[in-house]
């Protein structure tokens, strides 16, 4: 098994740290992994980008050119990388502040609005751990135990209280996610 993901969204949404705990929770599976961030130089607000690889074999390259699943959390994000998602894989949306949806009829399209739960119920802290939750729904890649040792071994300890409300968090997310086409 190998899965070749990129997460995209504006710095600040929890791009990197999900592209991280989705990594941790892969090395907690006993998977090779990489781990590749990109981001610009502005803290919040600037675009930020993650590829993940989680995989039964070794890694040759983290780079990549095509992915098996997209998760997209903006509209510049869509046009980067709608195009390129393999066909037959996964593209995951939030809805918050789209003006045009995705149009592939080729790939398996699926949204989910986790930033209007988030904020429509105090959660924003844990919006990305919604996002991952509809990810694993759809796409079960890594178990939850899983997820919740890689968030021990990537949260500080000074927030592993917080663990709770992640876990119920990626629940939501799974509940939340809607497949387009």
């Amino acid at each position: 098994m190998i899965e070749e993901i990129i997460i995209s969204g504006f710095g600040g949404q929890g791009v990197l740290s999900l592209g991280k705990i989705l990594a941790y929770s892969g090395l907690m599976q006993g998977q090779e992994v990489s781990w590749m961030p990109s981001y610009g130089p502005e803290q919040r607000g600037g675009t930020a980008n993650v590829t993940v690889i989680l995989s039964d074999d070794r890694i040759s390259s983290p780079v990549l050119n095509t992915y098996d699943t997209a998760i997209v959390l903006n509209q510049p994000s869509l046009e980067r990388f709608e195009c390129k998602v393999k066909p037959g894989g996964t593209l995951i949306f939030d809805g918050n502040g789209f003006h045009k949806f995705p149009t592939r009829t080729d790939i398996n399209i699926y949204r989910i609005d986790a930033t209007e739960y988030a904020y429509a119920n105090n959660a924003t802290k844990v919006m990305n751990m919604i996002i991952l939750g509809g990810l694993l729904k759809v796409r079960p890649i890594v178990k939850i135990e899983n997820v919740l040792k890689g968030l021990k071994k990537s949260l500080p300890g000074r927030h592993h209280h917080l663990i709770p409300m992640n876990e119920k968090a990626i629940e939501t997310g799974m509940e939340l996610i809607k497949k387009i086409n």
